[in-house]
């Protein structure tokens, strides 16, 4: 029997087939159910009216009523505009159209009275409300008043006589026949446990409330709905890794010991001591390990890889660690080369440019079993490079590679799935982890290692650059180096290197004496990795670079970061940069760089930066002034598709929904019992990805 929502759009009386188009086209909104859940992004209070004397400049959106005392038409015939006053009794407005003139002057009649909404604002000492919504008042839209939907629309829609106030009207057609064919579904034990409203009674009070409290109401039993099925699938998923794919099981902590007593350099911080339990009991679970790791910049995740590591060469398995760059590969294979030999481990590094020769040596080791652990890139895909038996693969930076790329390493054993660490010095929100990552167990490094100093972060305007030139200097006579930071956004890419070039220029005359680096994303490979390892080396003290030293520069004497342009970087990425300094002993500093205009994001931004280095804070406000589409990179694609829930502001929602599809899934996983069969249809009938990628993360 075919789905009454499954109905396409242009089958609803006032739409068509040209209006169907467009809706298709804009909206993405194909049949009933795509308008039905096509929810306003928020709702006018119409509920209220103002007196004309109460209202200010500052004000949102007002409602008032008022009898037109006279109107005007100024400026020239093409550009006049037509300005009516309108008077309550305590006080007059300005209504002011500058398109449109003749065609509202036709509407409007002197004495009658009339219902206004609009944004008010003032203009040199009069208050006005430009292109407002008016109608004549009667005791319909008087008495009582209501909530208006405000649907988002385009400008094309628009041209078409589309706009919010169009397709509301649409949903309220199509509601007046569909509200008694919404089924419920969610099971009455989640409606009472978490005081829900019916469905059908929230689709019609997210539309069309019956007062404020029903709105939120509706809202509430939508977002908790939405997110409890992201979760339902997501568990479900892990679930069934859990179950069916088996793991090697590791339980000789031999070579572990041996490093812990006599090797490791240093003390371990309690969150590092944590993260490696709940690793190791992974590992020994007999169950695949697939567990995502976050730590912020400077945490210390590599000597924890290390020691998962250890953990599968002391069982007879190899291990593997994958980055996204070759710079990036051999920091972790030149930092992890010291451990290895002490230890008396065999370890490789294998990226594009190994020569012919060592590849082969390190191919022909790799699959006898002699070498313990292959440190590279995607060079580590190709089907050349076969494993004697994989125990552990580690991905760092593991959202710059796509899940498909990912998912050859799995699958380098033909028995058993190797375990898998992905790490990341992205912080990501908890709400956006328990989202995209809900089917992996999660790890957070928390705290950074003993000995290491805050880095100290400041604004400067652009007019205070011989104070920062000064500061620099003095950085640099005490045997420090520095980064400086130019933008790059692909739109301008010229622009961008010009600003660089400038830059480059600019301090190459205020530092006549100081060698310089630079690095862009224009440059060779070679020529790149030449400079960078000049700088690394200390043959040059400032590095003038584009954002191509984020991620994978280990400097550990460069101790300044000036960020030119900072207002025009995210949050994430400006946190990020910041992490490339504060890798030594010394105190670090960042100095943000920017104009005098910013915006309200920009300030937010920038102010985030000064007040806090907690990576977690930081994503946390990231997600709020960018919404979770922009942070994350193509994880698990449908996944973020939300119809009302906002993953910056229902946190304590998700929560809530995590919970309870925990509890129902704990109790009956195959959800085989009759008090769940509405949670397995409503399952069965949600649009359902092509592959499973929770196996490889």
């Amino acid at each position: 029997m075919p789905n009454y929502f499954d109905t396409k759009i242009e089958f609803l009386k006032g739409v068509g087939p040209q209006k169907a188009a467009l809706l298709n086209k804009e909206l993405n909104i194909f049949t009933y159910g795509d308008l039905i859940q096509y929810y306003p992004f928020r709702h006018e209070d119409r509920t209220k009216f103002y007196d004309i004397k109460e209202v200010n400049g500052s004000m949102p959106y007002i409602q008032v009523k008022g009898k037109v005392r006279h109107y005007e038409l100024k400026g020239p015939p093409r550009k006049q505009r037509l300005i009516v006053y309108i008077n309550d009794g305590t006080g007059e407005l300005e209504l002011v159209w500058f398109k449109g003139a003749q065609w509202m002057l036709k509407k409007i009649q002197p004495g009658v009275e009339y219902v206004v909404f609009g944004k008010p604002t003032v203009f040199g000492s009069k208050l006005n409300v430009a292109h407002p919504e008016i109608e004549v008042a009667t005791m319909a839209n008087t008495s009582g008043g209501y909530l208006q939907p405000v649907y988002s629309s385009t400008d094309l829609l628009r041209r078409k006589y589309l706009d919010s106030k169009a397709i509301s009207k649409l949903i309220k057609t199509l509601l007046g026949e569909a509200i008694q064919k919404v089924r419920e579904t969610l099971p009455n034990e989640l409606l009472d446990q978490y005081a829900l409203i019916a469905k059908p009674q929230a689709i019609a009070n997210i539309h069309f409330p019956e007062n404020i409290n029903l709105l939120q109401k509706a809202q509430f039993r939508l977002k908790f709905e939405e997110l409890f099925y992201v979760q339902v699938r997501l568990l479900k998923l892990k679930l069934t890794r859990i179950d069916k794919f088996r793991g090697i099981s590791f339980d000789n902590a031999g070579l572990l010991n041996k490093f812990y007593n006599n090797h490791l350099p240093f003390d371990l911080t309690n969150a590092q001591k944590r993260v490696i339990k709940e690793i190791y009991k992974d590992m020994r679970s007999g169950k695949q390990m697939n567990r995502l790791l976050q730590g912020d910049v400077g945490s210390g995740k590599t000597i924890v890889a290390f020691i998962c590591l250890l953990i599968a060469i002391g069982s007879d398995t190899q291990g593997a660690i994958m980055a996204p760059t070759e710079i990036l590969a051999t920091q972790h294979y030149t930092g992890l080369k010291e451990f290895s030999e002490k230890m008396g481990l065999r370890i490789a590094l294998l990226t594009g440019s190994t020569k012919k020769s060592k590849r082969k040596i390190i191919h022909e080791y790799l699959k006898s079993g002699e070498l313990h652990i292959l440190v590279g890139t995607h060079a580590l895909l190709e089907e050349v490079v076969q494993f004697k038996k994989l125990g552990l693969a580690i991905v760092d930076e593991q959202h710059r590679f796509g899940v498909a790329q990912r998912s050859k390493l799995w699958q380098k054993n033909s028995d058993v799935y190797p375990h898998v660490l992905v790490m990341t010095a992205t912080p990501i929100p908890r709400t956006l982890a328990m989202t995209l990552y809900g089917d992996l167990d999660i790890s957070v490094i928390d705290e950074l290692p003993a000995g290491r100093k805050p880095i100290k972060t400041v604004h400067r305007y652009d007019s205070n650059r011989l104070k920062v030139n000064s500061f620099l200097k003095e950085q640099i006579d005490i045997g420090r180096q520095v980064y400086v930071v130019y933008p790059l956004i692909e739109e301008s890419e010229k622009l961008d290197l010009k600003d660089l070039m400038d830059g480059y220029e600019s301090i190459a005359r205020a530092f006549p004496e100081t060698p310089l680096s630079i690095v862009h994303g224009k440059m060779k490979p070679d020529a790149k990795e030449w400079e960078m390892q000049r700088f690394v080396k200390g043959e040059t003290k400032i590095m003038v670079a584009t954002t191509v030293i984020e991620v994978g520069v280990n400097v550990p004497n460069a101790s300044v970061m000036v960020i030119e342009n900072a207002e025009r970087f995210g949050l994430a990425q400006l946190h990020q940069l910041r992490g490339r300094v504060g890798r030594g002993a010394d105190q670090s500093y960042c100095i943000l760089i920017s104009g005098y205009k910013l915006s309200k994001e920009a300030k937010t931004r920038i102010e985030t930066m000064v007040r806090t280095n907690n990576g977690f804070e930081i994503a946390d406000t990231d997600l709020q002034l960018r919404g979770p589409g922009d942070l994350m990179g193509t994880q698990q694609s449908g996944i973020l598709d939300l119809l009302i829930a906002d993953l910056g502001k229902d946190g304590q929602i998700l929560q809530a929904a995590r919970q309870a599809a925990q509890a129902v899934l704990n109790e009956d996983p195959d959800l085989t019992d009759s008090k769940n069969a509405v949670i397995k249809m409503q399952i069965a009938s949600m649009k359902k990805t092509a592959v499973n990628w929770s196996r490889i993360s």
